[in-house]
């Protein structure tokens, strides 16, 4: 009897010490917040537009860039993270520590442009697939989805729409199960990835090709994300009252830190993980299907109906309407933020409505304008185009006052950016500066 219960007490601590190797899920979803959100919002429906088109028009000949994006979008996206949480200042205010102010509103405006016209694009991709789903009024459509957008921003605390958008992300799996169901032939679709110039398309043209690789740059790397990003960072540091007192304690830095890192880490992969699935499904179904001109995020998914069957297509739109319901409230809240901070207003989502009157002005002006543009059938590749010249535009210089602020002692103090990080950030500034200057000459 003493030897029965000597054994069960031995197994039960041997399964206890177990337990205690493994690793904590609560506590390792609890990190993810800024970075998993803001990875998932860059997959937007102007986004998913984009990647549908590198598929359907080059195949497989785009793969190499999703690759060489992902660690410059980790180091850039883990730059603004870190600036957020050092200063407990979002982007636009630290911006304006070392630029004229007439320079940080000009690039604050451009980029309020840009959010607002991919709002619009956004909204319309939304409205354009629910009703390929379940069919009504295109117009009804539109208004509902604006509505919802503002409302989830306006009425929630901030609390319950990181929640909300946290949920949101989950409608991403939609691009990784399409690939699932689909047959990629692998082997073509890594040598194609490694060698594009071998496979290219006859009838496409190099500024064709020149022209998408900077729109998947350009889509992959958005200004609009680094402003969501540190903002939520400040946002994070408001909700744990003692986090300014314990950044001076040196393991409580580096642990933190930390959590920037894996968040990023895991949100910026994810974004990208997902951006390759749509190249290669819509590589696979519809350009060795012969459908190569795909302008829009709806008219892949309708395109993918009679190739890839029902269920593909069901879950291509519902992912469309997943994302965009993310994309949107972070291209507003973020385009709030980049005024507030500019203009010196409060603003804040934990803020309420007659607390930060003018932030929530900005996020209701956003997505209604971008509503309005919708319902008057805005172009959608006019809007992508319109919309990636401006980020294109403002990007190389935020990036470069970005990597200035990463690396000033006067505005981080001890935790300026390491000799890896600096290469990172200024190969990222470099590589979307050249984007920049070939759209502009292939244009």
């Amino acid at each position: 009897m003493h030897q029965l219960i000597a054994r069960r007490r031995l197994l039960s601590n041997t399964y206890q010490a177990a337990l205690n190797k493994l690793p904590d899920t609560r506590k390792f979803t609890q990190c993810l917040g800024p970075g998993l959100i803001t990875g998932a919002a860059d997959d937007d429906p102007s986004g998913i537009a984009t990647y549908s088109q590198a598929g359907s028009q080059f195949r497989f000949g785009l793969v190499w860039m999703l690759l060489l994006t992902t660690p410059l979008m980790i180091g850039i996206q883990m730059l603004s993270a870190r600036i957020g949480w050092v200063t407990r200042q979002g982007l636009a205010a630290n911006i304006a520590k070392v630029c004229p102010r007439w320079l940080t509103l000009s690039l604050v405006a451009l980029l309020v442009v840009a959010n607002t016209i991919n709002i619009a694009a956004d909204i319309g991709a939304m409205a354009e697939a629910a009703h390929l789903l379940v069919g009504g009024p295109h117009v009804l459509f539109i208004v509902g989805f604006g509505s919802t957008c503002v409302l989830v921003q306006v009425l929630f605390s901030y609390e319950r729409s990181v929640r909300v958008l946290k949920w949101l992300t989950l409608a991403l799996f939609s691009y990784v199960a399409v690939v699932l169901v689909v047959r990629v032939p692998w082997h073509q679709a890594t040598l194609e990835s490694l060698q594009p110039w071998v496979f290219f398309p006859a009838e496409a043209k190099f500024s064709d090709y020149a022209s998408m690789s900077v729109a998947v740059l350009g889509t992959t790397i958005s200004p609009y994300l680094f402003f969501w990003q540190a903002a939520q960072e400040v946002e994070e540091i408001r909700l744990r009252p003692n986090a300014a007192e314990l950044r001076s304690v040196p393991a409580y830095a580096q642990d933190h830190l930390l959590r920037i890192k894996q968040d990023t880490y895991i949100g910026m992969s994810f974004s990208n993980l997902v951006a390759l699935c749509i190249v290669l499904a819509t590589a696979v179904t519809l350009n060795m299907h012969g459908i190569t001109n795909i302008q829009t995020s709806s008219q892949a998914a309708e395109a993918l109906r009679p190739v890839a069957g029902e269920f593909a297509f069901a879950v291509f739109t519902l992912g469309i309407v997943g994302t965009g319901l993310l994309a949107v409230p972070v291209l507003a809240g973020s385009a709030a933020y980049a005024v507030s901070e500019g203009l010196d207003w409060k603003g804040s989502l934990a803020h309420g409505f007659h607390e930060a009157r003018g932030f929530y002005a900005i996020i209701i002006a956003a997505t209604a304008i971008g509503t309005v543009m919708s319902a008057f059938e805005l172009d959608p590749i006019k809007a992508l185009v319109w919309s990636a010249i401006v980020n294109g535009v403002i990007s190389v210089p935020i990036m470069a006052v970005m990597m200035w602020i990463g690396q000033s002692s006067r505005v981080m103090g001890a935790l300026t950016i390491s000799g890896r990080h600096r290469f990172i950030g200024w190969a990222a500034t470099v590589v979307m500066a050249v984007a920049v200057a070939v759209m502009f000459i292939t244009a």
